[in-house]
Formats: structure tokens, sequence, C-alpha cells
């Protein structure tokens, strides 16, 4: 959602996606096979940047930046070569160079989208045939929806909450609360639904210094 620092339930999906990446690390290892891990992220990746720089992960792949599979492979044999098996984090609506959102079929949602899922493996089944090494994904989907939320996101939906009372009671509408550093703010409701808020090149760019 644009026009907003975080929106609440963000923070607890990332973390459920972080800890599920902590324990596959281990699983990974144990078997020297790659691990994709398939998080939520339609149009963008903020869920995988996120879950995938704070879980370590090996490379992470978002919709707004198509991915090479040889470069993929490349970071998979650098991370078997130093005797460590590499963890992919990518974006259900990662897309790949020279290709297609991938699919498993074309069943619509509520909202009539077509329901994503089906990069992960389709991108495990690419390594396995361009690197021979064994590779497995795992489809977080509906976990990261559910369960306790952190206590960010408990403090920021009571502020939220608080702000959106009082801007009913002062007859102030067609706004919507949002996060601007610390403090709650108003915004035009048409200026967070009518644009998507994107990662921007400079902060993937961070996360690929770790790739590899």
């Amino acid at each position: 959602m644009n026009n907003t620092d975080y929106t609440f339930g963000f923070d607890t999906s990332v973390n459920i996606a972080v800890e599920a990446i902590d324990r596959l690390h281990t699983t990974a290892e144990s078997h020297h096979r790659a691990l994709i891990v398939e998080v939520m992220g339609r149009h963008a990746g903020w869920i995988a940047l996120h879950a995938g720089i704070a879980g370590g992960a090996s490379c992470i792949l978002i919709p707004e930046v198509k991915f090479s599979v040889d470069k993929v492979c490349e970071w998979v044999n650098s991370r078997f070569e130093s005797s460590y098996a590499p963890i992919i984090v990518i974006a259900e609506g990662a897309i790949p160079q020279d290709g297609d959102m991938v699919v498993k079929d074309q069943t619509l949602d509520s909202f009539g989208h077509v329901k994503l899922s089906g990069i992960g493996e389709w991108l495990a089944g690419q390594i396995e045939e361009k690197t021979g090494k064994e590779a497995r994904t795992s489809v977080l989907g509906h976990i990261q929806r559910g369960g306790s939320p952190t206590a960010f996101d408990r403090v920021l939906a009571t502020r939220f909450g608080l702000h959106a009372i009082t801007a009913i009671h002062e007859g102030d509408f067609g706004k919507m609360v949002a996060l601007h550093g610390t403090k709650i703010e108003r915004v035009p409701l048409a200026s967070a639904t009518t644009q998507l808020k994107l990662v921007t090149p400079d902060l993937y760019a961070e996360a690929q210094v770790f790739f590899g």
C-alpha cells in the first residue's frame, strides 16, 4: 500500500517467514540441498526482501526485477562450493527473464486475480536441471497470514485505530491513517490505493551485496 511506511500485518508476516527460513537452514544443511522458500508478493517484493535479508538467504527474487535462472544457478553453485546449502527466497510474483509469471493453473481468487503458485517449484526444477543439485520448495502460503501478531503490529494497529476514530469524530472522511516515520498522519485515500508501493532499485541493490 502506497503513502505509508508500514501497514499492520507486514511485520508479523516477515517474522513468520524468517522463522521458517531459520528452520529450513537446518534441513538444507543436513541434506545438502538447495531450498526455495516461496512467500507472498504478487506485485511487490517487500516480504521477500525483508525476510530474505533477515533470514540470511543466498538470493532474493522479487517481482520488480526479472531474474536470470543462470545467475541464480551461479549463486547456488557458489554457495555449495563454500560448503553451505543455499536458501533462495522468492516472491510468488517473481518473473524470470524472457519469461512470464508462472502459475499452476488459471484459477481465480475472490478478486478475480489468477491465484499465484508455482514459481518456486518451477525454479527448483531449473536448478536441478542446470546444476545437478537437489532442490526442494517450501511454499509458506496462508501460514504468513495467521498466528499471533508481533508487538510492533499490535501497537501500530492500536495507533491506527485511535487516529481513525479521531478522524471520524472530526468528520475528516476520504482519508487513510498512515505511518510516516514515528508519526501517524492522515493522507488522501486515493494516494494510498491508486499506485503500488514497490521495492526501489537502491533497496534491492543493498540486498544483492549478500547474494551467492
